[in-house]
């Protein structure tokens, strides 16, 4: 039972409130607009679109939960072009002009429009912000390579020990997130980079290795981590019947060193194990602040690879105290590298070079999956994140000029004052149709994207149920 209310936390109820955060975030953008030039709102959906299931009304605003689970929406009086949609006005009292929305000037029109996507802009600067100021900044770690993964994608492209990497895909003076990013939305493509090695300039090509990484997303991996320094090496989990559960390994146990050598950080700790795999490796650990000595035989698991059988903690990055400018640079930066990511693998979905299968692009299935094992595996940390890239992408596709969007409802108040200029205007019966067709093209996309998460998942379990044990997990 226990288990079935801790999946339906994480995987329901976490990706509902993330969704209803940033929806109705946008939505009040378009409510405190609309309030703030007098305009009558009709309806406040908090949920869902369409025929009102439940409400209650306070003043001259019904506020309710909607038949249809696409969204939120904000009705105004005299915005009649939803009709269709939403309903018309249900009201009987005589209602002012001056609160009407479709008799508001354009500018007052097109700052509503607006709103939605401007709040969800300010809650994804918002996040990293606060977060920045309270918690401050993560040490990022310098582009200097720690550990190379034996036969992997590091080592196959000549990588070593000690390389600072001065240039990756035409970045100069990388940071580890530019790497990491750049890597990331290029698996299996043949990047340049260029190292710093024994005082010499040293070009390479690497190609990411395509991997299965987070919630059936696939990524680019380096197989190399940079040098973290010292850092606690604490073990997290140990699986059953694995050397290390032989030898007594528990969850909790500081690893000092392996056959004496001193052990400093995750990443070396792992290049170890491979190091000694050969031969009974003597484990030096700390438990309970007292020294104790298990030996454990690297060996060929169920599913094929040759380990110990054991996972380490997370470790936490050094937290620099940020200032005012800090965290505003900070959460500029985060968004940046956000926006730029995803329009990079957009521009490889359109121009062939990616399918949109491997993309990571997805639709609500997708989103759930993320917000769940992202909250799951990093907490707080990680559902702030989410919700930070899922308010950020939610305020940029509303801005894209399809109807039934605010995009598409600035094109039409931008097609109308053109027309103006001619001495005509959109009829109602045009803007109903504009809205009719949005929302059959909204539909398509939906139907498509829902597609799109089916058939990862479907591909996921395929590639889970034909492998052989010893190819599903490298």
């Amino acid at each position: 039972m226990e288990g079935i209310l801790t999946t339906a936390f994480y995987y329901v109820l976490v990706p509902l409130v993330i969704l209803g955060i940033a929806i109705n975030i946008h939505e009040f953008g378009h409510f405190i607009v609309a309030k703030f030039f007098g305009m009558r709102v009709e309806a406040y959906s908090f949920f869902g679109l369409g025929p009102r299931i439940w409400g209650f009304k306070r003043g001259h605003t019904d506020y309710r939960i909607s038949a249809i689970p696409l969204g939120a929406y904000v009705k105004l009086y005299g915005d009649e072009a939803t009709g269709p949609l939403e309903g018309k006005d249900d009201t009987t009292e005589r209602v002012p002009e001056s609160e009407l929305y479709e008799l508001r000037p354009r500018w007052q029109k097109f700052l509503v429009m607006i709103g939605g996507p401007f709040m969800n802009l300010v809650l994804a600067f918002s996040i990293p912000f606060g977060m920045a100021l309270i918690q401050g900044i993560p040490s990022v770690p310098a582009p200097v390579i720690g550990t190379v993964r034996a036969e992997g994608a590091a080592a196959a492209a000549g990588i070593q020990v000690g390389d600072r990497i001065v240039s990756f895909n035409g970045v100069e003076n990388p940071t580890w997130r530019n790497i990491s990013v750049e890597a990331g939305i290029n698996p299996d493509r043949k990047l340049p980079m260029v190292v710093e090695r024994n005082g010499q300039r040293v070009s390479l090509e690497i190609t990411p290795r395509k991997e299965d990484v987070f919630a059936g997303q696939k990524a680019g991996l380096l197989d190399a981590e940079p040098d973290m320094g010292a850092v606690p090496v604490v073990v997290g989990v140990v699986q059953p019947g694995t050397p290390a559960d032989e030898a007594g390994l528990k969850p909790g146990d500081r690893i000092v060193s392996f056959n004496g050598e001193a052990v400093r950080n995750n990443q070396q700790a792992s290049t170890l194990v491979q190091k000694y795999k050969s031969a009974p490796i003597s484990v030096l650990v700390e438990r309970e602040g007292k020294p104790l000595t298990l030996t454990a035989t690297v060996r060929k698991l169920e599913d094929g690879t040759e380990r110990l059988g054991f996972g380490f903690t997370r470790p936490d990055l050094p937290l620099e105290k940020a200032s005012l400018g800090m965290a505003v640079e900070h959460a500029f930066s985060t968004n940046w590298e956000n926006l730029k990511a995803t329009g990079s693998v957009l521009g490889q979905v359109f121009s062939g070079s990616r399918s949109v299968k491997d993309s990571g692009l997805g639709g609500p299935v997708g989103i759930f999956q993320q917000s769940a094992e992202a909250t799951r595996i990093m907490g707080a940390e990680g559902f702030f994140l989410i919700l930070t890239v899922i308010s950020l992408s939610l305020g940029i596709f509303n801005l894209l000029p399809i109807p039934m969007l605010d995009g598409g409802q600035i094109m039409v108040l931008a097609i109308d004052k053109v027309m103006s200029w001619f001495g005509k205007t959109l009829s109602m019966v045009a803007k109903e149709r504009i809205q009719l067709t949005g929302l059959a093209m909204i539909l398509v996309l939906m139907a498509f994207v829902f597609f799109l998460d089916f058939s990862r998942i479907a591909s996921n379990w395929g590639s889970t149920s034909d492998k052989p044990a010893a190819e599903q997990k490298k």
